[in-house]
């Protein structure tokens, strides 16, 4: 096996954030999903935007998110994703490609429009977001660039992504490719909707060996496990899974490793601003320390930062010197 040219490449979501403060109210207002994501149509997406207070707009969706904050603590990441031909594409392709990332899919050039999720933040920072998948259900396996896979250490996808057809043919594509090469799949549950519509999905992948390191909340492991009890949720999956790492929340994070656990307790924040890329920045921080072979407690502390940075601010990736914030805290 040739060494890896990156450290990971994902594919996931191309999406463009567009966030803003609201009251609870509002959340009630407009029959939102509290807390959660709900997929909603173009005509949903554009309602949603009228409704919407002073807005930020900054390129997001998970799997991106988990590289911006992987290249920021210095690690070789590629992305694969479909944007449109329009200016939330060139947004995105600009703002993935500054982060340090390199991105080569090619523009979809018919309609849907770019993906955008609307995420409205109330006074205690949790988020609601209502995604518009746009043009990134349309990621054809043909756009893959099998070789880019191939040379990454570690495939990370983003289960978001495999809720329509075709992108979820894509990344099956992509994970024998990746297996093919010798390298490791990694996977994020996304959101417990997503397994809900695709768990046996998920779970044959986990009794096939095809997962190689999952993440996921105590919410998903319950919906993946149909176990209420965190342990219990556990003890069902760990022998599975080689690396089985499960956030918590303020509570902490888990992550058993070939038998071995470790645990941290959450990183303490002054203020939580707003949630949003919480999750994607935990396996960012994991993963940053995993590929360069850290201890499992330190690559859980790892992740522990760079979840508590993302939330004291508003947007899902890192405004902080990231590699100077985990020298310090370390």
């Amino acid at each position: 096996m040739t060494d890896p040219r990156y450290d990971v490449i994902a594919i996931g979501n191309a999406i463009v954030d567009i966030i803003a403060s609201c009251e609870n109210e509002t959340i009630a207002e407009l029959g939102l999903n509290r807390g959660g994501m709900t997929l909603v149509d173009a005509d949903g997406a554009d309602t949603l935007y009228a409704a919407m207070g002073q807005a930020t707009e900054k390129s997001g969706g998970s799997a991106a998110n988990t590289l911006a904050g992987l290249s920021q603590l210095g690690t070789q990441c590629a992305f694969i994703g479909q944007v449109a031909q329009d200016q939330f594409g060139e947004v995105f392709a600009h703002d993935i490609r500054a982060a340090g990332i390199d991105f080569d899919t090619p523009m979809r050039e018919s309609e849907p429009p770019t993906g955008r999720c609307l995420i409205f933040v109330t006074p205690d920072g949790e988020r609601t977001m209502n995604t518009f998948l746009g043009a990134g259900q349309f990621l054809p396996a043909a756009a893959l660039n099998e070789d880019l896979i191939a040379s990454a250490s570690i495939l990370y996808l983003e289960g978001y992504l495999w809720d329509p057809e075709e992108p979820r043919r894509a990344m099956r594509r992509a994970i024998d490719v990746a297996k093919a090469a010798g390298r490791k799949v990694a996977f994020t549950a996304s959101e417990s909707f997503v397994i809900d519509r695709h768990g046996d999905d998920f779970r044959a992948m986990i009794e096939d060996g095809v997962i190689d390191i999952l993440f996921v909340n105590e919410g998903e492991l319950a919906t993946l496990t149909g176990e209420d009890d965190f342990e219990a949720g556990l003890a069902t999956i760990a022998g599975k899974v080689p690396v089985l790492v499960a956030t918590k929340g303020e509570n902490g994070a888990v992550a058993i490793a070939h038998g071995q656990r470790a645990e941290v307790a959450a990183e303490p924040v002054a203020k939580v601003i707003d949630t949003t890329g919480a999750g994607d920045q935990f396996a960012a921080g994991f993963l940053s320390g995993f590929v360069k072979d850290a201890p499992l407690e330190t690559c859980l502390k790892r992740g522990a930062i760079a979840a508590a940075e993302v939330i004291s601010h508003y947007g899902p990736r890192p405004e902080t010197d990231m590699q100077a914030l985990m020298a310090e805290k370390l």
